[in-house]
């Protein structure tokens, strides 16, 4: 579990406050995340507490590539690492420290909410 509480301003909001992300562009990257899940994710899977499986369209590669790298600049307890699958499709592997387990549980929830997974 955290130690580091979620900021709550809305109630599906999984930015921790250890974001350096500015309050006022939080909402739009949050977006820019729920439409890659929405129109990219095509399953995910939790090998570990610490770790979240997308598997993504391969033709989302390059939007997730400029969104993740734009994610680490501000929240750089993530780790983002691509992995070319079978089936025009690309894992990414996203990976935290044990403290951030629980922003990594809203991710995974936000994720397959989304994509209509469940």
């Amino acid at each position: 579990m955290s130690t580091e509480p979620l900021s709550l301003a809305h109630a599906d909001d999984w930015v921790p406050q250890a974001c350096t992300l500015p309050t006022a562009e939080q909402p739009l990257r949050i977006a820019e995340f729920d439409d890659l899940f929405a129109t990219g994710l095509r399953g995910l899977a939790r090998p570990g507490p610490t770790r979240l499986q997308l598997r993504l369209d391969a033709s989302t590669e390059a939007a997730a590539r400029d969104l993740t790298a734009r994610e680490t600049s501000c929240c750089s307890f993530f780790a983002f690492d691509y992995i070319p699958a079978p089936g025009g499709e690309l894992l990414l592997d996203v990976t935290v420290p044990h403290a951030h387990v629980d922003v990594l549980d809203a991710l995974a929830v936000r994720a397959a909410a989304a994509a209509g997974l469940p």
